[in-house]
């Protein structure tokens, strides 16, 4: 599996919540990306979300990016601080 990690800065409450309901109306991600799964985590105090989006192979993720990397940035939750891409190596689960 694969994960995109992708972190925002400038988030405000106002703009989390345009974002939530986008997405849901949505019915997910944009078209094209493949994600097996995708989490948002805010930290309101902090005016942050990192955005979590899981892949079945590396292909997917590449594919995802360039759909991501092409949106426009009023389509985002807030300024793109970081972008990693990452193999998951280890899952730990009770």
């Amino acid at each position: 599996m694969y994960v995109r990690v992708v972190r925002f800065t400038g988030v405000t409450a106002e703009r989390m919540q345009s974002v939530e309901e986008s997405v849901k109306a949505a019915g997910g991600p944009p078209p094209g990306v493949s994600a097996l799964g995708v989490e948002f985590l805010y930290d309101q105090s902090q005016g942050t979300v990192v955005v979590l989006q899981r892949y079945e192979t590396a292909a997917d993720m590449q594919e995802a990016a360039r759909i991501f990397d092409a949106m426009d940035t009023g389509e985002t939750p807030g300024a793109r601080a970081s972008v990693d891409t990452c193999e998951l190596r280890m899952e730990l689960k009770p």
